[in-house]
């Protein structure tokens, strides 16, 4: 198994900790790709997954949304469906030169991927090791550990900043400052809370050489207050900028997603890639955007009902975390996994709770009637 590794490739390794034993384990990513146990979004998707949900159920505990691709992606997939026979490898390329185009980018910058968890497990593989860790914040998503306790790498979890709930980047720096990469997801998941730009800014400046900040904008066009970090990528900083279209451009289940940097740090994590993309999700993606307005009209519709669900629990004197993205955290003063049950017992499916935050739960912010339902079911749970 360890031929698969060039001579480079094993060099690399050896060169970051690890030891020829390793090797076949490593060699095992390059063959089995997205059969790993650890290495796509449906993996840990699985923490949300319900068999035998109610049809009539309010689905809101995977930060999904329910309105689904825009009527451009959806026309842009249904017609290239009778063409599936084909690879069509040439139909990725629109989605990177077009999402470059639109950062301020060259296309070199830009790499496609089905989905955004990818390149972020394959950015663990490529610069973390033994004696280099991986850093998030806690509660942070959890995905990337995955690929770190794949490899033996260690995992340094930093607490958010009390209060404002946002990247404490100099604790995570302090924390671990020979780490191989610093995760950021902006805003975070599950708070939805936003590290502003300067601190950004201040750990790319900071952190140590050889070392990669990945910032997760998986989330960033919910919010209108985040400021994206492109301009990291486009002045050739050590940063990796991840993109996905499963949040506000509906497309969970089609995958898409994209990874932004330096040729060389893509060239970085691309060994690891495996087969070919979707491309109903590449096509669909690149339709989407270039829908005029999308973004900004979705971006409203779905803060006009976050904002009217925070006036409920505001009325109802419930305990949140403001959030600018599609999810948030409410401390429901119980363990999180019975009010979980309790409200799944009225058919609305409520996210989980993080170690961390035992009696804290993540609520996906779902439709104007899928909201309807989890006030209706919270009213009758909260307090028995």
């Amino acid at each position: 198994m360890s031929s698969l590794l060039s001579a480079e490739q094993q060099a690399d390794f050896l060169r970051r900790g690890f030891t020829r034993r390793n090797f076949g384990r490593i060699a095992s990513v390059l063959t089995a790709g997205a059969a790993l146990p650890f290495y796509n979004e449906p993996a840990l998707a699985q923490l949300s997954m319900v068999r035998n949900m109610p049809a009539d159920a309010a689905k809101i505990n995977a930060n999904e949304n329910p309105m689904g691709p825009c009527a451009e992606a959806a026309d842009a997939m249904h017609s290239i469906i009778r063409d599936g026979g084909r690879y069509m490898y040439e139909k990725t390329y629109g989605l990177s030169e077009t999402l470059a185009e639109q950062e301020g980018l060259k296309s070199n910058y830009v790499e496609s991927y089905a989905g955004s968890s990818a390149p972020l497990h394959q950015a663990v593989l490529a610069f973390c090791s033994k004696e280099r860790p991986f850093v998030k914040a806690d509660p942070g998503y959890e995905a990337g550990e995955r690929a770190a306790k794949f490899i033996g790498a260690k995992t340094v979890n930093v607490p958010l900043k009390k209060g404002t709930w946002d990247h404490d980047v100099k604790a995570m720096l302090a924390a671990a400052p020979d780490a191989g990469l610093y995760y950021i997801c902006n805003p975070n998941n599950p708070t939805g809370t936003l590290t502003s730009k300067a601190d950004i800014d201040w750990l790319v400046a900071n952190k140590p050489a050889g070392s990669v900040v990945m910032v997760d904008e998986a989330y960033i066009h919910l919010s209108k207050n985040a400021v994206r970090a492109s301009d990291l990528v486009a002045n050739d900083k050590d940063v990796i900028i991840l993109r996905t279209f499963s949040k506000l451009y509906g497309m969970a289940g089609l995958r898409a997603g994209a990874a932004m940097a330096r040729p060389d740090l893509l060239e970085k994590i691309t060994p690891y890639t495996a087969g070919a993309m979707p491309i109903t999700g590449m096509v669909g993606a690149t339709a989407s955007l270039k829908s005029k307005n999308l973004v900004a009209e979705r971006r409203k519709l779905m803060g006009d009902i976050r904002e009217d669900t925070f006036n409920f629990l505001t009325a109802k004197n419930v305990d949140f975390i403001p959030s600018e993205s599609n999810c948030f955290m409410m401390d429901v003063k119980r363990p999180g996994k019975d009010f979980y049950q309790a409200m799944a017992a009225q058919k609305v499916y409520i996210g989980r709770a993080w170690p961390v935050w035992p009696q804290h739960v993540r609520v996906s912010v779902g439709s104007k009637e899928e909201m309807a339902k989890f006030k209706e079911a919270f009213a009758k749970v909260y307090n028995t």
